[in-house]
């Protein structure tokens, strides 16, 4: 009965943090702002005064608000960086608006591989083959490990400037804070770093070949795995 009820508070806690967030992120909210009351937060929400007090807690603990006991909530950050909080947030409690993130760029990242075989130069394979080798160089290392996300992300990128289609490579680099809480929720999953480095090496090894059916299956091939180890994070399972 604890763990159903603990659940229950969980989703109510998790809804009304999003619908915060949607609230602040909805206007021209700057650092340092000094939010509204709890009751006047509970009012436009239509909440408890309760459910607000749990969401901004959240929320501070999070990193994008401060509470200064005595004077109120105040906004740590600005919208734009409302996005990589709001998604580590949804993560933490697999909420479905996430796993909708990841269904988008699984897509958008075929998409990207395959343009890429159809497009690169030989000087486009050059840097992709760079980004690889700082992967490998940070490979081992946990004090490195920021620099293996930095240029897992990197390729990622390259891939959607390779394809040279500029709709395309915006959306990716939007969701860019996607791919940084992604890779950062997976990064103590067992087989993590070995396994995205065959993942790559096979899209690599399609878009040298210029094979745009290749280097879609081998994106495909990794975006799902990068998805089963997402799910274990979220699922605490190995």
């Amino acid at each position: 009965m604890r763990g159903a009820t603990g659940q229950r508070l969980i989703s109510s806690l998790s809804e009304v943090a999003k619908r915060l967030l949607d609230h602040l992120s909805a206007g021209d909210i700057r650092p340092g702002t000094r939010l509204p009351a709890e009751r006047q937060l509970a009012e436009a929400l239509g909440v408890a005064r309760s459910s607000v007090r749990g969401a901004l807690s959240a929320l501070d603990v999070l990193g994008i608000i401060e509470i200064r006991p005595g004077s109120g909530s105040y906004v740590r950050e600005g919208t734009s960086e409302f996005l990589p909080r709001a998604i580590n947030w949804g993560l933490m409690l697999g909420q479905r608006r996430t796993q909708d993130l990841v269904e988008v760029r699984t897509h958008m990242e075929g998409v990207s591989a395959r343009l890429a075989a159809e497009r690169a130069t030989d000087e486009d394979v050059a840097r992709l083959e760079e980004h690889l080798q700082h992967m490998r160089d940070a490979q081992g290392d946990v004090a490195a490990y920021a620099a293996y996300i930095d240029a897992d992300i990197a390729f990622h990128l390259e891939c959607a400037r390779i394809a040279r289609n500029s709709v395309l490579s915006d959306i990716l680099h939007s969701i860019r804070a996607l791919l940084q809480v992604w890779m950062e929720r997976v990064s103590d999953i067992e087989g993590t770093v070995g396994g995205t480095l065959c993942e790559h090496d096979a899209v690599l090894k399609a878009i040298r070949d210029r094979d745009p059916e290749a280097a879609d299956r081998a994106m495909a091939a990794h975006m799902r795995m990068a998805s089963t180890r997402l799910q274990a994070s979220i699922d605490g399972t190995p």
